[in-house]
């Protein structure tokens, strides 16, 4: 990250110097290297520092007046909105300021805008609309080309799993738990060995899935051993807002289970 966000200072610098035919390519650079930053710093639990690079973020795209590298750092604004604390009702409105921009073109950031929104509207409970918005992502994702659905390990693909990884998320804030759990084994089977601790967020949409269907033994258990599972280095920000959400699906009369503090436990550590 120091490294980073000493590269972009001096990128910026060079931006600023030069006005000519190269000053697009490096503002579309400068987004997306600024996005890098905002992620990680959010993740880290940097909220406020994270947002300010957001800002940087939307700034340089709208700069470099390339409507891709526009909707593709709102995209992940959205994305990140639905971890960072923000209110939901927030993330659903920038998630809005986005829709104007899309063209006809599949590409993966309009799929990530329409990801997040999908992901948003569920926390605003909005379901309805976050169902349809996980259709219209499907028949986008569809389209996409070749070169960007096998792009599995960068920010800038839309491989598969990542569809299915919305829909277990929508599904199961919906309570379609019969839609969210044909989800969440298409993700996991799918989901590159590399991407662990995504692939600990579907598994706790899981634990929240069986505590929504009345499983709430079954859920807690499946959410501590998630997490007993996952090297403590990879826990951070994003994967304890999940752990949050199974907490948030346990009724209140039933919070009392040692389980459930055992699981509030773990999601300080």
């Amino acid at each position: 990250m120091a490294h980073l966000s000493a590269d972009l200072t001096v990128l910026q610098h060079q931006i600023a110097a030069d006005p000519g035919a190269r000053r697009p390519g490096l503002l579309r650079v400068a987004a997306r290297l600024s996005v890098i930053v905002a992620l990680s710093l959010v993740a880290s639990g940097q909220i406020v520092l994270g947002r300010r690079w957001w800002q940087t973020a939307h700034r340089i795209a709208d700069q470099s007046e390339d409507s891709d590298t526009r909707v593709l750092v709102r995209a992940w604004d959205v994305v990140n909105g639905c971890y960072d604390g923000r209110a939901p009702s927030a993330v659903v409105a920038l998630s809005d300021d986005v829709l104007p921009l899309l063209g006809r073109q599949a590409t993966s950031a309009v799929c990530g805008l329409l990801a997040g929104r999908a992901q948003a509207l569920s926390l605003a409970g909005r379901h309805a609309e976050a169902v349809a918005t996980v259709r219209q992502l499907v028949d986008v994702a569809q389209r996409l080309p070749a070169a960007v659905v096998t792009d599995v390990e960068s920010l800038w693909g839309w491989p598969e799993h990542r569809i299915h990884h919305t829909e277990s998320w929508v599904y199961t804030h919906a309570g379609r738990l019969g839609d969210a759990e044909v989800a969440q084994e298409l993700a996991l089977g799918l989901y590159p060995a590399s991407q662990t601790r995504l692939r600990a967020q579907v598994q706790l949409h899981q634990a929240a899935r069986l505590i929504r269907g009345g499983h709430i033994p079954d859920g807690l258990r499946c959410a501590a051993d998630t997490l007993d599972a996952l090297p403590a280095h990879l826990h951070n920000h994003s994967l304890r807002s999940v752990a949050a959400q199974v907490a948030d699906a346990v009724p209140t009369v039933e919070r009392s289970r040692p389980a459930f503090t055992d699981l509030a436990d773990r999601m300080r550590t």
